[in-house]
C-alpha cells in the first residue's frame, strides 16, 4: 500500500512539474512575443481619476457628431499622464476664478482618426493619419470649452467641431465675450504647457506632442486595464 502512495505520488509530482513547466513555456513565450512586437507602456489615463474632473460631453460616444455615427463605445476620455498633469494644474487656475473645464475628447485611436479623415479631408479640421498619424492618437491632444462652477457653458463663436471660420481663433465675426472666453481658455491653457491649434478653438495639444508615439489602442483595452500599446509605426 505504501509503494503505491509513493508511486501514485511521484506520478502526480511529474504531471504537477509538466504543467508547471508548460505554462512557463507559454509565459515565456508570451513575454518574448510581446518584447517582439516592441510594445510600450501607453500611460493613458482616465479623466474620470482628476481630483476634481470636469464636464464631460464626449459626443463621439454618441451620435450627435459630425459623422452622424457612434465612434466611442462609452463617454470616457483617456490622456497621457503627462497631459494630464498640465490639465489638473489648468482646471485648478480656472476654478480659483470661478469657472472649470468641459471635455469633449481626448486620445483617439488611430482607426477612429482615419474613419473622421475619410469623411472630412480638410487639415484645418481634421488630422490627415498619412501625414503624422493624427494628433489626438498620442494622448497629448485635448478638446475642450469653458463652463460655470454649475457646468453652463460660457459662450464662444461656435459650437464644437464647427469647421468654417467662425472656430478659427482670429475669427473677427465673434462678439466680445465669445472672443474673451477664447482668450481667457487659450491663455489658461498655454500657461500649464498646451499649444493652442489655430482653426479650433477647441483644440490644444501638450507641447511636444510630436515625440509621443501614436497608437490604435482600443477603449475597450484600456477599459480593461492593458497596460501596453504597440505603436503605429
Amino acid at each position: 500500500m505504501r509503494r503505491k502512495s509513493a508511486l501514485l505520488l511521484a506520478i502526480l509530482g511529474r504531471r504537477g512539474m509538466k504543467r508547471r513547466m508548460k505554462r512557463a513555456l507559454i509565459l515565456f513565450a508570451l513575454i518574448g512575443s510581446l518584447c517582439a512586437a516592441d510594445t510600450v507602456p501607453h500611460d493613458l489615463v482616465n479623466l474620470a481619476a482628476m481630483a476634481n474632473p470636469p464636464v464631460f460631453d464626449v459626443r463621439y460616444a454618441t451620435k450627435l457628431n459630425f459623422t452622424g455615427k457612434k465612434l466611442y463605445p462609452a463617454p470616457a476620455v483617456w490622456l497621457h499622464k503627462d497631459a494630464l498633469a498640465a490639465l489638473m494644474k489648468v482646471q485648478a487656475d480656472l476654478r480659483e476664478i470661478g469657472i472649470a473645464l468641459k471635455v469633449f475628447d481626448g486620445y483617439r485611436p488611430l482607426s477612429v482618426q482615419q474613419k473622421m479623415w475619410d469623411l472630412v479631408k480638410d487639415e484645418r479640421y481634421v488630422s490627415n493619419p498619412s501625414v503624422n498619424k493624427g494628433r489626438h492618437t498620442r494622448g497629448t491632444a485635448i478638446d475642450v470649452a469653458l463652463v460655470d462652477l454649475m457646468g453652463n457653458p460660457l459662450p464662444m463663436p461656435s459650437g464644437f467641431d464647427d469647421f468654417t471660420e467662425k472656430a478659427h481663433r482670429n475669427y473677427a465675426g465673434a462678439r466680445p465675450e465669445e472672443a474673451a472666453n477664447v482668450k481667457l481658455l487659450e491663455a489658461a491653457m498655454a500657461a500649464n504647457g498646451f499649444e493652442p491649434f489655430p482653426t479650433e478653438w477647441w483644440h490644444f495639444d501638450l507641447a511636444g506632442w510630436e515625440k509621443y508615439p501614436p497608437l490604435d489602442i482600443s477603449f475597450e483595452d484600456l477599459a480593461s486595464g492593458v497596460p501596453i500599446a504597440k505603436p503605429v509605426p
